[in-house]
């Protein structure tokens, strides 16, 4: 912790109040659920950032809260050009920049999630930047997390799929491009979870030339739908991994650790339930999971603060305090990005027009990572790799993080840091 923090007792920081306990009866979920708004939101997101040692708060007008250090990290919320448009940027600089510096890696988190849940990899990310003298940044997708809750829409019909999932891209991508130029970078390495790995690729398609790596962490939209189809709300409900301190290291893919990981995804899937079915008819008419949290009001905090004792396995039970109040907040604001998802994505997570029949025009070094129990299907990496040797790019990696689920990063941090760094530092043919 830093010296704001480190004479506080658990929990709780200079300027901000302590985060709430996880609610466990109505009571406490309706006194939880009525304090939530934009205020609580920055203070729910500060709490979390402040237990990084080189964070500085907005507030860090005194000598104890100087970092004098490797790395700084400031957050702020970058305009963009359209009125009231604006990315939550949490920015991790290095103190002695290096004119030979590699280009900075921009972490994206998946579906309605935020910058928040990488809490336990930004101190590896900012070892990097300090002995690279690059920079770290970690974004809020527009209409997500704490950037702006702008109106989202489709014209596109809704037989019209090229149409529909061309126009939810846009949204996302350009909002990227247009945080690249207010920034200044010439060029980005991107760090995506989930969709957030399915954007950072259809951006690197379409402006080829500010990508520099892509490294796609349990990446959405990859392969080909098989006919088989899950319950589309595996963002909410995939839980964590038991194990995921284990320093094990990550595996080079093979095609037998594919076929396994293959199989217990359709042991599991041949377990939905008529609920997960109904929930697939709700997707298609364009709802969201966090719609359906939203519509349970006073019962959502108990709702999100199971699945944040469920997700956030490796937390202390102060920091699982944190990571309830920061879900909750952004979990609850107000509607937007996160009805891209049907556009984008059929019932069971496969892509209306999947990267797997994409990403061999790329050019770049791509990385693909999977946990060893992830619910994405590992074949549509292995393809995609396949896919890019044949392009005459043999830049493509592959790997298999143990004790790992969808949320690999969260899982199992160690490995997955020393993976992310690994193949920042990997030299580009």
């Amino acid at each position: 912790m830093n010296a704001t923090t480190a004479t506080l007792p658990p929990g709780v920081t200079a300027g901000l109040p302590p985060a709430k306990d996880i609610p466990a009866t109505f009571t406490a979920s309706f006194r939880s659920w009525w304090s939530v708004g934009e205020k609580q939101s920055a203070a729910s997101e500060e709490r979390l950032l402040r237990r990084l040692p080189f964070f500085r708060p907005s507030d860090s007008s005194s000598s104890l809260d100087r970092h004098e250090g490797p790395v700084v990290a400031t957050s702020s919320q970058v305009v963009l050009d359209t009125p009231k448009h604006y990315i939550n940027t949490l920015s991790i600089t290095p103190t002695s920049p290096s004119p030979s510096a590699p280009p900075p890696a921009i972490l994206l988190h998946g579906y309605g999630a935020g910058l928040g849940f990488y809490i336990q990899n930004f101190q590896a990310m900012a070892n990097w930047a300090g002995r690279r003298g690059s920079s770290v940044y970690a974004l809020d997708w527009l209409g997500m997390g704490r950037s702006a809750r702008v109106p989202f829409t489709v014209k596109a019909k809704r037989e019209d799929i090229p149409g529909r999932v061309k126009e939810a891209e846009t949204f996302f991508v350009d909002s990227l491009e247009e945080w690249r130029q207010r920034m200044g970078l010439e060029k980005m390495t991107l760090v995506g979870h989930s969709l957030g790995a399915y954007f950072s690729v259809v951006y690197a398609l379409k402006y080829p030339t500010r990508v520099h790596k892509l490294i796609l962490l349990s990446p959405a939209g990859v392969p080909r739908d098989p006919n088989e189809t899950s319950t589309p709300s595996r963002e909410l409900t995939d839980e964590g991994v038991e194990g995921g301190s284990s320093s094990d290291h990550a595996e080079t893919a093979t095609k037998d650790r594919v076929q396994g990981l293959r199989k217990e995804q359709s042991e599991k899937k041949r377990e939905e339930s008529r609920t997960r079915r109904f929930l697939m008819h709700l997707w298609e008419e364009g709802w969201s999971p966090f719609q359906i949290v939203r519509s349970s009001i006073f019962w959502a905090p108990m709702l999100v603060g199971k699945y944040t004792s469920r997700r956030f396995t490796g937390l202390t039970e102060e920091e699982t305090k944190e990571m309830h109040d920061y879900i909750l907040n952004i979990t609850l604001a107000k509607g937007s990005g996160e009805y891209c998802i049907s556009h984008i994505l059929a019932p069971g997570a496969h892509a209306r027009m999947p990267l797997v029949d994409r990403v061999a025009a790329l050019k770049i070094p791509i990385t693909f990572v999977y946990g060893d129990h992830d619910w994405m299907d590992p074949a549509g990496g292995t393809q995609s790799v396949e896919n890019l040797r044949k392009a005459g790019n043999g830049e493509g990696r592959m790997y298999i993080v143990p004790h790992a689920g969808h949320h690999v990063y969260l899982d199992n941090p160690p490995v997955v840091n020393d993976l992310i760094v690994k193949e920042l530092d990997r030299p580009v043919d």
